[in-house]
Formats: C-alpha cells, structure tokens, sequence
C-alpha cells in the first residue's frame, strides 16, 4: 500500500482553488472516490491525514477546498469563521461550491464516478447535507457534528443515503436541531441514521479542540466509534 497526496487546482465558482487528492497507488482503479468536507478552518494537515486512513480502505479521496487558494486559518487565528461566514450567509454560492467540488472528485483518473460520496466535520458536515440537498449523485454522505440548518430555500428530493454522527450534548446542534433534521429527512425521503454519542460535546474529531467549557473537546471513544460506523456504512454502500 503506497498512499500518495497531489494537488489538485481548479477554476471553480469564485476563483481559483486548491484541493488535494489522496489515493492508495496501489489500489485496483477505479474505485469508489469519497469527498471530505474539512471544519471551518479549511484544509489542512489533519484532514490530509484522515484521508489518507479512508484511502487505505480502498476508495480514492478530495479533500475539497471550498474558500479559495490561500485562504486557510489555524486556531491562532482571531476569527475562525471569517471564510466559513461568506458561504453560511450565501447558501446557493456553498451548493455551487460543493457540487463543483463532487464534479473534480468524478474527474480524477482513479475515481468509478458512479460511485461517489461526501464525508464532512464541523461546517463540512453542512456541506455534506447541502450537496445531499441539492439532489447531487452522491450514494451517501457522513456528517461528522455537523449544522444541521437547511438553506433558505428549497431543497431536492434527497437520494443520497445519509449516516449522522452526533455528539449529543452539541452546543452548536441541540436537540431540537437535531431533531428538526431528522423531519427534514423524512419529508425529503432520504434514508437515514443518527449515531448519537452522549456525554459528548461538538468537534469530537478533531484532536485540537479542546475547549470543554464551551463544549468543544475531542473523544477518543467517538472518534474511534464513528470512524467504525463510517467505515461499515461505506462498505455497506459500495457492496
């Protein structure tokens, strides 16, 4: 197994972007291509290295840039939403971007383009609802303590099966959001799940976080247990 990283630049809805290809060099081409969605912060060296985990279970992986070359931002940052804002408040720029995002996905070389995905964390979990919601080809999405608010408009019937990985005492997805998705699910028609885990806050992920106070703190247990229910649910997909 020899996973490999390549950039991959395009001229999407907004400018130029930046995203990265991870694939097993070795696996049988094509295989089912994944999409992952990073957290507001935008890509960086964590999401390159969980992609690169989901490579090594047989599927080629872009990590999609969603903001635009060059615009990153790390917890030093004093506005951690700055880029994230943009798009929360201009929900049809973020389906324009997500979809652009699925099309350079069906265009790399190691990608079957009738087997696709989305994966997502934080705001990627958005993402990954909002291409649902667009009625994108997608087989499925996994959201990763995602948002949960639709956009102001419209949305198709939802074909992709979606797997939602919670972490119960969410600040950012109380109860009643979550519950507000699972009616929107049902209405759309989509095949759904929730994993809920309790005693477990938002970005439970993400190794950095660590901000229990504000309930932002990363879990061992459900980081390792929704890695578990992603891996069977996309291995369910792609049977």
């Amino acid at each position: 197994m020899t996973i490999t990283r390549r950039i991959i630049l395009d001229e999407g809805p907004g400018g130029l972007f930046e995203s990265m290809g991870v694939i097993d060099d070795a696996a049988p081409a094509p295989v089912p291509g994944i999409l992952l969605f990073p957290n507001a912060l935008g890509t960086k060296e964590a999401d390159f290295a969980y992609a690169e985990k989901v490579a090594a279970l047989g599927y080629a992986v872009l990590v999609a840039d969603l903001y635009g070359q060059g615009k990153r931002l790390t917890r030093a940052d004093p506005d951690l939403a700055l880029y994230m804002a943009e798009l929360d408040g201009d929900r049809a720029l973020l389906r324009d971007r997500v979809n652009r995002a699925h099309a350079l996905l069906k265009d790399m070389a190691e990608v079957d383009k009738g087997r696709t995905a989305a994966i997502g964390f934080c705001f990627g979990g958005k993402c990954v609802l909002d291409l649902a919601r667009s009625g994108a080809d997608i087989a499925g999405g996994v959201s990763f303590h995602g948002i949960y608010d639709p956009p102001p408009f419209p949305s198709a019937s939802i074909t992709a099966k979606l797997l939602i990985c919670h972490g119960w005492d969410d600040p950012l997805a109380p109860p009643a959001s979550t519950m507000a998705l699972t009616g929107e699910l049902t209405e759309a028609g989509c095949d759904w799940q929730i994993h809920a885990y309790g005693h477990t806050g938002h970005a439970f992920t993400d190794q950095a976080a660590n901000l229990p106070d504000r309930g932002l703190a990363y879990s061992p247990a459900a980081d390792r247990r929704s890695f578990r229910a992603m891996r069977d649910f996309l291995a369910d997909l792609f049977a």
